[in-house]
């Protein structure tokens, strides 16, 4: 994989059901038929500025707590968006968001930060409201396929 494409996945993952989900973006970024993409997912604690220069897309996942991202993932950005302000402009991105209420303060805040970064979010956001379904790993899944596959073919 000479000419391959980074895709990084930052994800909070703290419980069983959460886990699952990442293990889900997880597996659609590495399908079968994605073979020009490199898939790496990082956790936030371990997620360098650097991991972040080097990729060409990214999939951030977080919990919603008392209605805002997750600690850790907020440490991520705080970390990496002044490093990353001047040479991540315009990089491709989406996310998910496991909530149990609305999710509408983790998304917002998300979307804040990273237009501040000048990032360009390419997926309407998955917000994964209330009770734990099956229906979040498949929708989790299908994230992770559409963005290694909309990486290989130059569509972001």
């Amino acid at each position: 994989m000479d000419n391959a494409k980074n895709l990084i996945i930052i994800s909070h993952a703290p419980s069983a059901n959460t886990k699952r989900m990442l293990d889900a973006v997880i597996k659609g970024a590495n399908n079968h038929e994605v073979s020009n993409v490199n898939v790496r997912s990082i956790s936030p604690l371990d997620t360098s500025p650097d991991d972040i220069r080097d990729s060409q897309a990214i999939i951030i996942g977080t919990t919603e707590n008392l209605g805002y991202m997750a600690g850790l993932i907020k440490d991520v950005f705080d970390r990496c968006y002044y490093p990353c302000l001047e040479s991540t402009q315009g990089l491709p991105f989406a996310f998910y968001v496991r909530a149990g209420n609305d999710g509408t303060g983790t998304r917002r805040a998300i979307e804040s930060i990273t237009t501040g970064l000048n990032w360009r979010l390419v997926q309407e956001p998955l917000i994964c409201r209330g009770e734990f379904t099956e229906k979040f790993v498949t929708q989790c899944e299908d994230l992770g396929l559409t963005m290694a596959a909309s990486l290989e073919a130059g569509i972001i």
